[in-house]
């Protein structure tokens, strides 16, 4: 069968730089970093005392009382990209079939508030009180039920699902879009990924793994990409939203097109539960099998949005599998990690960054990877490679590759390209 051409027509946004699309890809063009203190608890006792938060979200201005109860934060700022996005596409007409219109929404971790708060108030009181669970503590807590609500809000009745993959998640939910479009099984689908870990139990838990930068003394300086003295990634949170269409049904509708989704690739590392192959052989496979799903050469490529996470072990495997992979042309793209302004936001990583890829094809600009400092180079990452240190560059970009690696070994690459008619 002949596959169907897919496009992007609808974005929505809520990051640590930013609660709109705009204003999030202007901070991130000029190299804002969305680290500061954490405000959402006492974090005075732990290791790390700074997060990439979102600034100025007020759940009142989008959703009643009796709503908000029944949302986890996740949920929460799943709804509002998702609503961005949907308006952006201008899905709501009623002409267009629901049918055929689905949601596939990921998230790495899910409503971690909400089990924290249950969980710590029965071991605080269950023993005297006996158990008293709001009745709302499943369907707040389940990592698919952002999808749920984003359908049941505007009445999607096709394909309907969460993908949970750690890191790789909102790509895993992109290209799962991708493929029931083109194989012709819904029209449009809602697709991306949201999260909201920056509790106790998340930054505990990271701090435990030794996973987390404890730059205490310079959160905004904390996330640094490839450079020799990062120390762990920044924790994020906040949603990222594309609206994937069937090109006709775009057209037929007069939507406006972003870009071309041109094909996605995944795979496994096969090596540790937490750490990625040190000669990044997943990383390598799962970029050539995007490269082959989009029928393209590696030097089709003009930049890459890194999964860059500021670890010490993962960026070093990245950096690796490129130059197997692109060879020679690995010294002509440009390279860039937009977490080192976003921090790294986890389940909706991979959503955030496709946003950032779509709009570096439609400005021609690449966005900073900011932080690094001259002489703070590690041993064992080549700095041939042109990793957009610290200053935007301008450049005709036609294709984008975006990274994806997650715990457990999940790696999950999609490629953009500009849509030409």
């Amino acid at each position: 069968m002949e596959l169907k051409r897919v496009v992007v027509t609808g974005l929505g946004a809520l990051t640590p730089i930013g609660n709109d699309v705009d204003t999030a890809w202007e901070n991130a063009v000029n190299g804002v970093s969305g680290a500061g203190p954490i405000t959402h608890f006492d974090s005075s006792k732990f290791k790390t005392q700074f997060a990439c938060e979102l600034k100025d979200f007020d759940p009142s201005k989008h959703f009643d009382r009796k709503k908000a109860r029944t949302l986890d934060l996740y949920a929460m700022y799943a709804l509002v990209a998702a609503n961005q996005a949907i308006e952006d596409a201008g899905l709501e007409n009623e002409d267009i079939n629901k049918d055929r219109v689905g949601v596939i929404f990921a998230a790495g971790i899910g409503g971690l508030h909400t089990f924290e708060e249950e969980a710590g108030y029965f071991a605080v009181n269950g023993a005297e009180q006996g158990p008293k669970y709001n009745p709302f503590f499943i369907p707040k807590m389940i990592a698919d039920i952002a999808a749920g609500h984003i359908s049941i809000d505007h009445g999607f009745r096709g394909p309907n699902f969460a993908t949970v993959s750690a890191c790789a998640s909102s790509n895993n939910a992109l290209i799962d879009a991708f493929n029931y479009i083109r194989l012709g099984m819904a029209d449009a689908i809602v697709a991306g990924g949201a999260e909201a870990a920056i509790f106790p139990a998340g930054v505990g838990g990271f701090n435990s793994m030794k996973a987390l930068s404890t730059r205490n003394d310079d959160p905004k300086g904390a996330s640094r990409p490839f450079s020799g003295s990062r120390d762990g990634f920044v924790i994020g949170e906040g949603a990222g939203a594309l609206v994937l269409e069937e090109l006709e049904h775009a057209l037929a509708r007069g939507a406006h097109i972003y870009a071309e989704v041109a094909g996605g690739g995944l795979s496994a590392d096969a090596y540790h539960i937490t750490a990625t192959h040190p000669e990044g052989l997943g990383a390598r496979l799962v970029m050539e099998n995007a490269l082959k799903d989009a029928g393209m050469k590696p030097e089709d490529i003009d930049y890459i949005n890194l999964h860059g996470t500021s670890t010490p072990v993962g960026d070093r495997s990245e950096a690796a599998a490129i130059k197997q992979v692109f060879g020679d042309h690995a010294y002509k793209m440009n390279l860039s990690s937009t977490k080192s302004m976003t921090g790294h936001l986890l389940g909706a990583a991979g959503a955030i960054e496709a946003l950032f890829s779509i709009k570096a094809i439609n400005d021609g600009i690449v966005p900073p990877t900011i932080n690094h400092e001259e002489g703070d180079n590690d041993p064992d990452v080549d700095y041939d490679l042109n990793f957009t240190f610290n200053k935007a560059q301008k450049r005709e970009i036609n294709t984008v590759l975006s990274n994806t690696f997650g715990f457990g070994g999940h790696n999950a690459s999609i490629i953009f390209k500009k849509y030409k008619g």
